[in-house]
């Protein structure tokens, strides 16, 4: 005859199951830090291969409002290299992920032939990025290391 767990043992394996996560979470944030820095560090570098390709895409496809295409130009390739580091080390995260994700909304709204999968794309950038502004870059960071953002809450993702 099998027993069925009894309530104390269930409320146990749950709050273990629970501990194992929050050991997790350092690593959680470094992975989301990593993957969302890759994707506009990328994105930079390509922009840097052919500058001349890239001034025509901001003249032609790209309408970013109120800015000259050379500035809109300048300005996205050096946020799409900059911030991605600071997101990397984990400095400034919450001020890099804000600009970043506001630099996403203008990326996704100014090209008008946005593909639906394109869109998705940007929709999950622009979410890990508010997860980063909302619970700053955990504890692998150089935030972290040097106490910033710490107002007496918690600056690392956690439950």
């Amino acid at each position: 005859m099998h027993r069925q767990p009894h309530v104390h043992e269930t409320a146990g394996r749950v709050k273990a199951f629970s501990a194992m996560i929050d050991r997790l979470q350092p690593l959680f944030a470094l992975a989301l830090r990593i993957y969302v820095a890759r994707v506009f560090f990328f994105s930079g570098l390509t922009k840097l291969h052919d500058w001349n390709i890239t001034l025509a895409l901001f003249r032609n496809e790209y309408h970013v409002p109120l800015l000259p295409p050379a500035v809109a130009a300048v300005l996205g390739t050096c946020a799409e290299l900059g911030l991605p580091i600071l997101i990397l080390a984990g400095f400034g995260t919450r001020f890099a992920a804000a600009a970043l994700f506001v630099f996403n909304v203008v990326a996704a709204v100014s090209y008008p032939d946005i593909s639906v999968a394109g869109l998705k794309d940007h929709m999950l950038w622009g979410a890990l990025l508010l997860v980063l502004v909302c619970y700053g870059p955990g504890q692998l960071s150089v935030d972290q290391l040097l106490g910033h953002g710490r107002d007496g809450a918690e600056d690392t993702i956690q439950d």
